[in-house]
């Protein structure tokens, strides 16, 4: 048998690659324990007053090639997961994690077959989908003076736009729990998360307890897409903005995401008129 030296221990076999997941997540929890942050935990069914940013998506995306079963089985493992983060107070100080809020994916938590990127590509997994809330988490944060403090990016071109670009409408990356998505509230009040769904949607909401001096928004230069060898990528540059509430005045511009993402659905929904040379 002949060993190929630049192959890594995890694509060898699914064996290794569950080998080095577990390393992983060993990892984390040493890291965790050791670095002693302060992570978010108490929770309000009372709503704090002032709507800081909202965001909403698609439970379930339909088109050529897409399972619609793993669609279907997104949307329970959203709703599940929502149920965990949904009235989570951020204090000043404080931390949010994703998968220490989450918790662990599993069947025996009611979790389902969602798909899920292993080695660049599209695959069913446990707890697949939830990729889609982290990414509706960053929006909301991003539109906010919160601090991100560990973000990871897998394509942002995994299904054909519904209507209008929204930048950012995915593209932010989780797995338990190495892979984690966290902010920090780097302000001197207490913030909030709403996350809820209705049967077609999924809804999220940043509150505070008084408004912010400052507002912020999402701004894309450079949108198109490009053939490289044999493959399309998604190709933009992605700034978040923020602005005077009272002038208007834009006071910060700062570069979140130098966009390169492979296109991960029929090459034939890529319009025409967005290919670049």
């Amino acid at each position: 048998m002949l060993w190929n030296k630049d192959k890594l221990f995890c694509d060898i076999n699914p064996t290794c690659y569950a080998i080095s997941e577990q390393k992983e997540i060993f990892r984390r929890h040493i890291q965790d324990f050791l670095r002693k942050e302060n992570f978010a935990t108490s929770r309000s069914r009372k709503k704090l007053p002032n709507l800081v940013s909202s965001q909403s998506s698609h439970l379930i995306k339909r088109g050529k090639g897409i399972d619609i079963k793993l669609q279907e089985n997104k949307a329970v493992n959203i709703r599940l997961a929502c149920k965990k983060l949904n009235g989570l107070i951020i204090r000043p100080g404080e931390v949010f994690s994703f998968w220490r809020t989450v918790g662990k994916t599993s069947k025996r938590n009611g979790y389902k077959d969602g798909r899920v990127i292993v080695a660049g590509k599209l695959q069913p997994g446990i707890g697949g989908g939830l990729c889609n809330l982290s990414n509706t988490l960053h929006r909301l944060i991003l539109h906010s003076p919160l601090e991100v403090t560990e973000f990871h990016s897998h394509s942002d071109a995994l299904a054909p736009d519904e209507g209008k670009r929204v930048p950012f409408s995915s593209g932010t990356s989780v797995s338990y729990n190495y892979i984690d998505y966290r902010f920090r509230n780097n302000t001197d009040q207490n913030v909030q998360l709403l996350l809820w769904c209705d049967e077609d949607n999924l809804y999220g909401e940043l509150r505070s307890e008084k408004e912010y001096p400052l507002v912020f928004d999402l701004e894309e230069e450079g949108h198109c897409f490009r053939k490289e060898g044999e493959k399309y990528y998604r190709i933009s540059k992605i700034y978040k903005r923020a602005m005077n509430r009272k002038t208007g005045e834009v006071v910060n511009r700062q570069l979140v995401l130098d966009n390169h993402s492979e296109v991960m659905y029929d090459y034939d929904l890529i319009p025409e008129e967005m290919i670049k040379e």
